[in-house]
């Protein structure tokens, strides 16, 4: 009796400009003075859309944003169904999380920052996801990952947690070409600074533009407390191309060794909510007396301990913001993982830390598991005791306490449990 034959896996994919015209304002930056005055290289959207004849898969919609709050990820994946049939469900949408993006598609997505939705920049970004022209292809799915330096590191200490592998899913033409890559990669996209007021997609825009494949999806990856902050040697164009040709270098050498072999079935999408419970905020009082320590810490550091000061000092303001805001007395978190084969993508839509990406990774019943945040709406921070108890930026803004963090990594692995099939034992990396 002859074994079942699978039907072919089928490529959609493409890359869209979505650069707005000068004038609107950006995000990323609280301390940012002044609009876009131009663009230093263009904002993308990339649509990578994997399925069979008979199953609609999955579509990855990676974008040159800080981030998407629920509203614009639910226009946008709405927009790439219509464009490509498959229900909105099955799309997922991945910031990319550059600090030089615009904030009129997402508005305030933080109390700490100042921004509202501009309906004009989210009716183009939306019309040309909704428009995209996408073609399926028989292709074949294979797996690598390696280790890229020299990128970033964990931003509070040169040696802390930081996860330097970069995963690559290649997707090849009959004819052997390489006809398009989703990489993931964990780092800010911080390498330009509050200074600059040109649109760019930082360094992951310039990577991809030096990859050795016509279309690149781009997923952040658990880049909480990961940053260029001891690895950038500038804030310009140069340091731009040159981190992101670090990695590039590193994705193109791989591609030339080849990885493992994926099986042709459509990736698996699972999904699923928590609730989470805001934390309790300390008092005006107690929120004055971080802001006078941190300030004085400013006014004493230098260099990188500087800037660590700085962004403490960012948080105790962050915190004040917060308590003036009308925050909700609970979060309603999505979660999905898609799968294919022994590979399996995490997504959460917050900053994780580095090692919540190892806990996740630690959980996982897959051979492979990489961790993407940014995705489908926009929480901030998770955070960890420790962050907590030495009061780092991201603890101070963060909606969670260690307690609803852990529970949301608990929910998020016992999605990863691991379906039956299609095993593969391990990874391949150098």
């Amino acid at each position: 009796m002859s074994r079942r034959q699978h039907p072919p896996l089928l490529l959609g994919a493409t890359t869209l400009d979505i650069t707005p015209p000068a004038g609107h304002p950006m995000d990323g930056y609280a301390g940012r003075l002044g609009p876009a005055t131009g663009t230093a290289d263009p904002l993308r959207a990339t649509l990578v859309w994997l399925s069979t004849e008979d199953d609609s898969g999955v579509l990855w919609l990676s974008l040159d944003a800080v981030a998407t709050t629920t509203e614009l990820a639910t226009e946008l994946a709405e927009a790439a169904a219509t464009a490509t049939g498959i229900p909105a469900e099955r799309v997922l949408v991945c910031a990319s999380h550059t600090h030089s993006g615009p904030s009129g598609w997402s508005g305030r997505i933080h109390p700490v920052m100042t921004a509202e939705r501009e309906p004009d920049l989210v009716r183009a970004l939306t019309t040309t996801v909704a428009t995209a022209e996408i073609a399926r292809i028989p292709v074949t799915a294979s797996w690598r990952s390696t280790e890229v330096r020299g990128v970033g590191t964990n931003r509070h200490h040169l040696d802390g947690p930081h996860d330097a592998t970069v995963g690559i899913l290649a997707l090849t033409d009959q004819a052997g070409t390489t006809a398009a890559v989703l990489v993931d990669f964990a780092c800010h996209p911080t390498a330009y600074g509050a200074e600059n007021l040109l649109w760019s997609a930082d360094w992951p825009g310039a990577a991809r533009d030096r990859l050795d494949s016509p279309v690149v999806g781009f997923l952040q990856g658990a880049a909480g407390d990961v940053s260029p902050r001891f690895t950038r040697q500038g804030r310009d164009a140069a340091e731009i191309g040159r981190l992101g040709g670090l990695l590039a270098t590193a994705v193109n050498d791989a591609l030339a060794e080849g990885g493992i072999p994926l099986p042709s079935i459509a990736p698996t999408v699972r999904r699923t909510t928590i609730r989470l419970p805001v934390r309790e905020l300390p008092s005006p009082e107690e929120v004055s007396a971080m802001v006078d320590a941190a300030e004085a810490a400013v006014r004493s550091g230098d260099g990188p301990a500087a800037r660590i000061a700085r962004t403490r000092l960012e948080g105790a303001r962050g915190q004040a913001a917060m308590l003036a805001a009308d925050l909700p007395a609970e979060l309603v978190v999505p979660i999905t993982v898609v799968s294919l084969g022994h590979v399996a993508w995490i997504h959460l839509p917050v900053e994780p830390f580095a090692i919540h990406g190892r806990r996740l990774q630690d959980g996982s019943e897959y051979g492979v598991t990489r961790v993407i945040g940014y995705t489908d709406g926009y929480f901030g921070y998770l955070v960890d005791a420790e962050a907590r108890r030495t009061g780092t930026y991201e603890a101070l803004i963060s909606y969670f306490d260690p307690a609803a963090t852990d529970r949301l990594l608990a929910a998020a692995t016992t999605l990863s449990i691991r379906a039956p099939s299609h095993d593969v034992s391990t990874d391949l990396i150098e």
